[in-house]
């Protein structure tokens, strides 16, 4: 049998002290660090000061018993693997929390001390495992990896770091962000790094169902209990069970519905349509939208007290114009995939294609950007992504700082296919009004187009083109 680590602490809680001592100075003869509790109360109180890896409790306890003690570790976000001592008529109970609370294993008293042994050991093991996995979390966040979500750039960590902050426990979450911004991966984040990793994820489009059937997907219904439903349905919430819910586009489902999902968050319990019973729930709750919700409640049309029962923990997650440092790592991990998807070879991309991939406007964001990726590679089939692999038009917003165009000699900035040169003592304003004359030029005065290019509005061009006194300053 193998030496315990040193560093491997449990937690002894037992009301009887005789029993709490003895079972003390026999862990501590195996190697192993002991501290002791007299109930679940005082072991809170030792958790916080002594973070043990193991934790042995018995069930019948004052103050708080042990089937407490580890629903309060639950709610909390998890805590030390729990071996839990009972009687002989306390058997079903520890089976039950085995199963309902996540405890490791259970003893019948007395206790055999070569059981008990084997089942630190082993329980040990697997908190080592956690705490590595956990680890390993970390370190992929700092090298841009996070789940299925990539980005190296300050904005991204500060989101992985949100993530990792809300996933133990078991707050609502709100993720906001524009379409393709990765809402979805970000909730499967914060579901696989919680204690409901094992339980199922699942999701729901709120935008995509008609009025008529959504509180049946949410809900379930029973059979009967409308025109079509020919069978008994479980909804999302029932499915989701000791897992993960996504509602995504929270801001699109009708009001009447609203009420209805607030109901079942407050009590914790659904009921089908068209049914009698009352299911309890133990699910995560997790919404997203790509709208301002405030705007929303403004016009009526979305609940305030649901928002603020759904906006415990917001993460928002930003558009990928506002981290184009991330491009160059999000194509490489998008590369990866994709050749496994449709068996091409491609291994990287040009410099220039980098460079026209970084200076797009990417209104659909990373989807777009899969999208672009995706298309490119099928066209290439291997080697390196071209220029002539790329959609048309998308390599023309690289194009700005190197198209051709007409010196602009009223600002004293040089420019020509292969360079824009700005020379000391040019002002912002200047260089502003260069590189906007010459979009323009490069798309033949295309207004929109040339908005689009420089990441503007259009409204912001014309009043740009107003202040340098263009005689077409409102026409596209």
């Amino acid at each position: 049998m193998q030496t315990p680590r040193l560093s491997t602490r449990v937690l002894v809680v037992d009301d009887e002290e005789s029993q709490r001592t003895a079972l003390a100075s026999m862990i501590a003869l195996w190697g192993y660090g002991v501290e002791t509790a007299a109930d679940g109360q005082e072991a809170l109180e030792k958790l916080a000061a002594f973070p043990a890896h193991v934790l042995v409790t018995d069930l019948n306890m004052p103050r708080m018993t042990g089937q407490e003690l580890l629903e309060h570790l639950k709610e909390q976000g998890g805590g030390p693997a729990a071996i839990v001592q009972t009687a002989f008529g306390n058997l079903e109970t520890a089976v039950s929390l085995i199963h309902d609370l996540g405890a490791f294993w259970f003893l019948e008293k007395p206790v055999q001390s070569q059981a008990l042994r084997l089942l630190i050991e082993r329980a040990a093991a697997q908190g080592r495992l956690a705490e590595h996995a956990e680890r390993l979390e970390r370190e992929l966040s700092y090298r841009g990896v996070l789940g299925e979500m990539t980005g190296e750039s300050k904005a991204m960590q500060a989101v992985f770091a949100l993530i990792q902050q809300v996933a133990p426990s078991r707050a609502a979450v709100l993720i906001t962000g524009e379409s393709g911004t990765g809402k979805e991966l970000a909730a499967r984040a914060i579901h696989s790094l919680s204690p409901r990793r094992n339980g199922p994820f699942v999701a729901i489009n709120c935008a995509a169902l008609p009025d008529t059937l959504i509180e049946s997907e949410l809900f379930g219904h029973e059979k009967g209990a409308f025109t079509g439903a020919l069978e008994r349905r479980a909804g999302c919430f029932e499915l989701a069970q000791n897992g993960t819910v996504l509602l995504d586009e929270i801001g699109a489902m009708p009001i009447g519905t609203q009420a209805k999902l607030l109901r079942v968050l407050e009590d914790q319990r659904v009921r089908r349509l068209g049914g009698k019973a009352e299911i309890q729930l133990d699910v995560r709750v997790i919404a997203s939208t790509n709208s301002p919700l405030e705007a929303a409640i403004r016009e009526g049309k979305f609940r305030e007290d649901l928002y603020y029962r759904l906006n415990v923990f917001p993460v928002a997650l930003p558009p990928l114009r506002d981290r184009r440092e991330d491009i160059p790592l999000l194509v490489s991990t998008l590369l990866t995939d994709i050749n496994r998807k449709h068996g091409t070879r491609v291994t990287d991309v040009a410099p220039n294609v980098t460079e026209a991939l970084c200076a797009h406007h990417w209104p659909g964001n990373v989807r777009e950007l899969r999208n672009v990726v995706e298309r490119s590679s099928i066209v290439a089939g291997e080697g390196t992504i071209r220029m002539e692999h790329l959609p048309p038009g998308l390599g023309n917003s690289a194009a700005v700082a190197r198209s051709a165009a007409a010196p602009a000699e009223h600002t004293g900035i040089a420019l020509n296919r292969e360079e824009l040169r700005i020379p000391v003592g040019s002002t912002i304003e200047q260089t502003e009004r260069a590189l906007i004359e010459l979009t323009l030029d490069h798309t033949k005065n295309n207004k929109t187009r040339a908005a689009e290019i420089l990441g503007i509005s259009q409204k912001t061009l014309f009043n740009k083109l107003r202040e340098y006194g263009a005689a077409d300053a409102t026409s596209a």
